[in-house]
C-alpha cells in the first residue's frame, strides 16, 4: 500500500481566487490592518466584499502588497506615491478621473 506523502496533498490555488481575510493577509505581510484598509480606500489594491465588511485578499493581491510593504518600508514611498507607481507599472490599474 503507497503512503500518503504531502506532496500528494498539493493544492493548486487560482490567484484571483479570493481566499484571505484581511487579518491573515496583515499577518502574512507584516502591515498593519489599518494599512490594508487605507490602501483598500484609495484604490491601491481592492479586496472582494463578502457581505458588507469583510475584505478577501486573492494571492494576486497578496503579492502586490509584498511589493507595496517593500516600497513602504525599504524606500520610504508613501501610499499616494505607491498608487502613482503601480498605475505607470501596471496598466490595468484604473487611474484617477481628473
Amino acid at each position: 500500500m503507497e503512503k500518503y506523502l504531502p506532496e500528494h496533498f498539493e493544492v493548486d490555488i487560482n490567484p484571483d481566487e479570493p481566499l484571505f481575510i484581511i487579518s491573515v493577509v496583515s499577518e502574512m505581510i507584516g502591515v498593519p490592518i489599518w494599512t490594508l484598509r487605507k490602501l483598500d480606500d484609495m484604490g491601491v489594491v481592492a479586496p472582494k466584499r463578502l457581505g458588507k465588511k469583510t475584505r478577501c485578499y486573492t494571492k494576486a493581491q497578496i503579492q502586490q502588497l509584498n511589493y507595496i510593504h517593500y516600497l513602504m518600508d525599504e524606500k520610504g514611498v508613501n501610499i499616494s506615491g505607491i498608487k502613482v507607481i503601480l498605475e505607470i507599472n501596471s496598466p490595468n490599474i484604473p487611474k484617477d478621473k481628473e
